[in-house]
């Protein structure tokens, strides 16, 4: 790495507003040198994409300006470009992946087509030279069949694959600069595994720069040379991903790295979070951004902005950095947990093995129009989640989770088999008996600005429900149990008049939460319902939710594809395949001793800040077959490196190998997983 690629000078963008200029990012320097990785992390709000945006200057169709400052790409001021000459730059100097790769491609055009017409355009290839080069590059991508993949549309790929046909668009002509804007969110942790091992490899074969933009510090602590940490339109650190793991030297930085549960996390602790949330842009606070939440804050850091200066080697923008580093390791947990009494032991749940959710041999199949085959979204699973308990569900996409969740709450209809809530299949009840038991059996979902009605005050939205099941209750009444609710899970009661789109991502999902338990249901089921928050966030929701269970005597069904969150939350865990639960054990047991291939595959992949500088190379391999052409015999054989023909010719049973231990595996006690590399 030598001369400087892209140097970023002073810049501050707003977005012009019918009150004026908004001001989103400001006074921002950055460097990037060729065939470096430096990753932006913070929580949402904070400007990374606005960046991102910025340096392609894609901020102008989003009524963005440019206000100040200088953005140099070796000889070229992008900020003086005209649209005509940025356009012969974006795809062939700098090019982007966005976190939602549907949206980056037209689904009317074929993968092929549209990669053909990138290269065609900045390389000047004919269209079969492109078509030729475009079906080498999915192979270089590691999508299988690459020639079948260039003639089929978007919609006929996976998340995965369609992430990795975007990758190869973005490679296709060679750019000096890659931008990733949270290229590994949306995806498993297998997916995310093979994603980040994919952008290292490419990086250094094309000699490629690349700016990743990412709220998940495992990801960055893989990817990454540098990190620059941004809060509230501000860069407030920056250093080596060594110097920022061992020794972050911003309180902002350090509470961020508290606040991700890892495998050591203890369950009976509360886990860390930042107190507070992100400003909003039109009420930026005086002096020091983070002063409101940080624990350390004085009347210094009130009144005065801090600068970014160099302090050992790194970047901090903290008047009390020297102080704090010189404690050698200062903790942002508990100088707030000594303040605000914030670290209180969560006593575990008491779980009386009397199942609330009897599963017996559910399927769910579905007709494939013109064939007489069947997808079989979930096959023959049974189980028993027990009163009081956290039973955690994780598997990659299309392995079954969220329809078996559905059949759960009978949503849809099972194919065959069986549902019994307190000892009563659900099947056999009447639409008035199911929808006055549906009082007992509630939802907390992914996206809950998705799932609210945008138009309607938080107070009619939480008051739904309660108006359905408690039609004896006057209005103000009504009223008062929504401000109870409010209060419940943290959120202000005078905020019931306010609209969805007035708050943030994690107080929308308390207001999710406040609607789930405002009947007083016995079940809960959380479908990936932290995936999509920032990780301080995150930890507030969590701990919500395990204080709630503790109060409100609930029981939940967590579906997510974060392990370690699904790890902490849960006191059992079912691993699922294809359709099929694969493993049942304690969620530490399972950590510790996975029996199946497939969920040793799982822990493997699973990105950590404990593995700064270690580029992952032990992943699953492969994609998880389709549902509608299913392998014969045990599901996972096409990607387990132990199968054998027996694997091929006869399923396997869930047999109890230990206490509490299932697994379906014919050979689960013949191998220790955790010397295995998948």
């Amino acid at each position: 790495m030598g001369a400087t690629l892209l140097d970023v000078n002073d810049l501050t963008v707003g977005f012009k507003t019918k009150n004026g200029l908004l001001t989103a990012i400001s006074n921002i320097f950055l460097t990037i040198k060729p065939s470096e990785t430096i990753c932006l992390v913070g929580e949402s709000g904070s400007g990374k994409s606005v960046m991102a945006k910025t340096i392609m200057r894609l901020i102008d169709y989003d009524n963005g300006i440019i206000s100040k400052g200088r953005i140099q790409l070796e000889d070229q001021d992008l900020t003086a470009l005209s649209n005509k000459e940025l356009n012969r730059i974006r795809g062939k100097k700098i090019a982007m992946i966005s976190q939602e790769p549907l949206s980056a491609f037209d689904p009317v055009f074929t993968i092929g087509d549209q990669l053909v017409e990138t290269m065609v355009k900045h390389l000047k290839l004919s269209k079969k030279e492109a078509w030729q080069r475009g079906t080498e590059l999915l192979a270089k991508v590691g999508l299988s069949d690459p020639a079948i993949r260039m003639k089929q549309y978007p919609n006929e790929l996976s998340g995965g694959m369609l992430q990795r046909a975007m990758i190869a668009m973005a490679l296709s002509c060679h750019p000096d600069l890659l931008i990733a804007d949270e290229p590994t969110t949306a995806l498993d942790v297998t997916i995310q595994s093979q994603i980040i091992h994919l952008l290292n490899s490419l990086k250094k074969e094309f000699n490629m720069a690349v700016l990743l933009i990412t709220h998940d510090l495992g990801v960055a602590a893989q990817l990454a040379d540098r990190i620059v940490v941004m809060y509230a339109g501000t860069i407030v650190e920056e250093g080596t991903v060594e110097q920022i793991f061992s020794q972050p030297h911003h309180p902002y930085t350090s509470g961020l790295l508290q606040s991700i549960p890892s495998i050591n996390s203890k369950k009976e602790e509360k886990l860390f979070s930042i107190e507070g949330s992100i400003p909003n842009l039109s009420d930026m606070p005086e002096g020091c951004r983070f002063h409101p939440r940080c624990p350390f804050a004085t009347e210094k850091c009130r009144l005065e902005s801090p600068p970014l200066n160099i302090i050992e080697g790194q970047k901090s923008a903290c008047w009390h950095t020297s102080d704090l580093i010189a404690k050698k390791s200062f903790s942002v947990a508990e100088k707030q947990g000594k303040s605000l009494q914030y670290r209180v032991s969560i006593k575990p749940a008491n779980i009386a093995k009397e199942p609330l959710l009897e599963v017996r041999g559910l399927s769910k199949y579905y007709p494939i129009k013109y064939s007489r085959k069947k997808i079989k979204a979930v096959d023959h699973v049974s189980l028993k989640i027990y009163k009081g308990e956290t039973f955690g569900l994780v598997g990659e996409s299309g392995s079954g989770k969220s329809t078996f969740g559905r059949l759960l709450l009978h949503l849809e209809k099972p194919t065959h088999g069986e549902v019994l809530f307190n000892g009563r299949s659900l099947s056999a009840l009447s639409k008035k008996e199911l929808r006055k038991q549906r009082r007992e059996m509630q939802m907390i979902f992914q996206d809950p600005y998705g799932s609210i009605d945008p138009k309607w005050r938080i107070k009619d939205i939480i008051a739904e429900p309660l108006q359905t099941h408690f039609k004896d209750k006057t209005k103000k009444e009504l009223l008062a149990m929504v401000e109870e609710l409010l209060e419940k899970v943290g959120l202000n009661p005078e905020w019931m008049y306010r609209y969805p789109h007035e708050f943030s991502g994690g107080q929308r999902q308390r207001i999710g939460i406040a609607r789930a338990i405002a009947v007083h249901p016995s079940f809960i089921l959380a479908d990936e319902a932290v995936s999509a928050l920032d990780v301080s966030v995150q930890a507030q929701i969590i701990n919500l939710l395990k204080e709630l269970q503790q109060t409100l005597g609930l029981t939940y069904l967590f579906i997510g594809h974060d392990l370690n969150v699904v790890r902490y939350i849960s006191d059992r865990i079912g691993v699922m395949y294809l359709g099929r639960i694969v493993e049942i054990a304690p969620s530490d047991e399972l950590f510790e001793n996975p029996l199946h291939p497939y969920t040793s595959g799982l822990i493997q992949s699973i990105p950590s800040i404990d593995k700064v500088g270690a580029r992952q190379v032990n992943v699953l391999k492969g994609e998880i077959p389709s549902p509608a052409n299913p392998p014969s015999g045990c599901a996972f054989r096409t990607r387990c490196p132990f199968a054998t023909e027996l694997c091929s010719k006869e399923t396997p049973d869930l047999v109890e190998m230990d206490k509490e231990h299932f697994v379906a595996c014919h050979y689960a006690v013949s191998r220790n997983m955790n010397e295995i590399n998948i």
